[in-house]
């Protein structure tokens, strides 16, 4: 199956960018060429970590406000939602350096023992975003308050939660965006292993 884009144009430049693609590709039947009109939204590599502190029981989770959700009624009705740590790739950077990055920047949490859990589309019909979720482990003592990097307007509520609140969180709906929800599944399925490699019975 091949495709080829025939023209891409620049439509709009801001906090994200946006072109509009004239691309052809294969059919699955074998027929004539598909010629289609796509806006494609620029968002580049995002990267999000749940930290986790096996002595405590504890993970790490942020709260903000998310422009995607202050028109929306039908979950929580709130804008302010309850994620885990993120932020996007900068050139040059690693997934892995952005994970520990971010979580200085976001929660003054430092992070070891980072693993990659998934990497995939946000929403390929119409963007080009691949978000890369790690997991790591960090000391939870002394985290919490409002972080952030006042350049980047950023306000961020740092939430230090036992791992059975976080999944009560789950599984009521309260975490309803798909980055966390991921994160903590994979966790739910790890957890014992995780701290029985910690030492925790």
């Amino acid at each position: 199956m091949k495709w080829r884009i025939l023209d891409k144009t620049p439509v709009y430049d801001g906090f994200f960018k946006l072109s509009r693609l004239r691309l052809q590709h294969d059919k699955f039947d074998g027929d004539e060429d598909l010629e289609i009109t796509r806006e494609l939204i620029d968002k580049g590599h995002a990267v999000g970590v749940l930290p986790y502190d096996p002595v405590r029981d504890e993970v790490v989770l942020v709260e903000q406000f998310r422009v995607g959700a202050c028109e929306d009624e039908s979950l929580n009705g709130t804008p302010w939602l309850i994620e885990v740590i993120a932020g996007y790739k900068e050139s040059g950077e690693s997934a892995e350096a952005v994970a520990i990055r971010e979580a200085i920047e976001e929660a003054d949490c430092h992070i070891t023992d980072v693993q990659l859990l998934h990497q995939y589309y946000s929403s390929a019909g119409g963007s080009n975003e691949i978000i890369h979720v790690f997991f790591a482990l960090t000391d939870t003592q002394g985290l919490g308050g409002i972080h952030g990097l006042d350049e980047e307007h950023e306000d961020i509520r740092v939430h230090v939660v036992s791992s059975e609140q976080a999944f009560k969180w789950l599984d009521s709906g309260r975490i309803d965006s798909a980055m966390p929800i991921i994160a903590l599944q994979w966790f739910r399925m790890n957890r014992d292993r995780i701290r029985a490699e910690a030492g925790i019975a």
